[in-house]
């Protein structure tokens, strides 16, 4: 039984010199190792509580007036300000890297299709995202709002498709959009591609739809010939 525990000690005396040595070997790595730890988090903990969290605030405080302009359906000041209070361009262009900078994208992306400026409502949204999807549903609505407007169908109705399958918990929205590429689509020459849209609609969202999609389903069913009237 001493025999064992004599081995033991000297097992551990063995591990204890080996880590002793390696501690001297490279003891000057490892404090530079720790040392730059402490700082990388000491200086990110900085970052955020001295500059980002404050950054946010501010930019909250700042979009209030904006979002009220919004509210009245005053754009252009949503937009630009008002010489005092900012606007949506301000927000985004000042404050980014905050969620307020990045719903003025979506904002200031509204009041371009609001007020006939339909490359400038794209070039917003399309920089916009969020994981709040039913905001992230009426962006892709909008877009497809503003490329049917610039008559560029194709990329409407790939818009509206995104719109009315991103959030079909909201089965208004999503009918809705399904209902404009549907027909969009029918406008384009795509009669399978309407026919299958308008399936989905009557499909999914039955108590929305509520039957207004079957008067299409039957036109787009009907195999056309030389007495087909249209």
């Amino acid at each position: 039984m001493s025999a064992h525990k004599n081995e033991e000690t000297v097992v551990e005396k063995d591990v204890l010199l080996q880590a002793q040595s390696i501690w001297q070997k490279n003891k000057k790595t490892i404090i530079i190792a720790l040392t730059a730890l402490i700082v990388i988090v000491g200086g990110w903990y900085s970052y955020i509580n001295l500059i980002v969290k404050p950054k946010e605030e501010k930019a909250q405080e700042v979009i209030y007036k904006a979002e009220e302009y919004f509210r009245k359906d005053s754009f252009n000041l949503a937009l630009n300000g008002d010489g005092i209070a900012k606007g949506f361009l301000y927000i985004e262009k000042n404050y980014s890297g905050t969620k307020a900078a990045n719903l003025s994208k979506y904002y200031a992306g509204v009041c371009y299709l609001q007020t006939g400026e339909f490359q400038k409502a794209i070039d917003q949204l399309k920089d916009f995202s969020t994981s709040a999807k039913q905001i992230q549903t009426s962006a892709y609505g909008i877009l497809g709002d503003a490329y049917s407007e610039l008559k560029k169908n194709d990329e409407a109705i790939e818009y509206y498709k995104k719109a009315g399958s991103n959030f079909e918990e909201d089965a208004a929205a999503s009918a809705e959009y399904l209902f404009r590429a549907a027909a969009l689509s029918k406008v384009n020459g795509k009669t399978q591609q309407a026919l299958e849209l308008y399936k989905t609609i009557k499909e999914k969202f039955p108590k929305v739809d509520n039957g207004r999609s079957d008067k299409y389903i039957y036109q787009l069913s009907i195999e056309k010939n030389d007495l087909s009237i249209n």
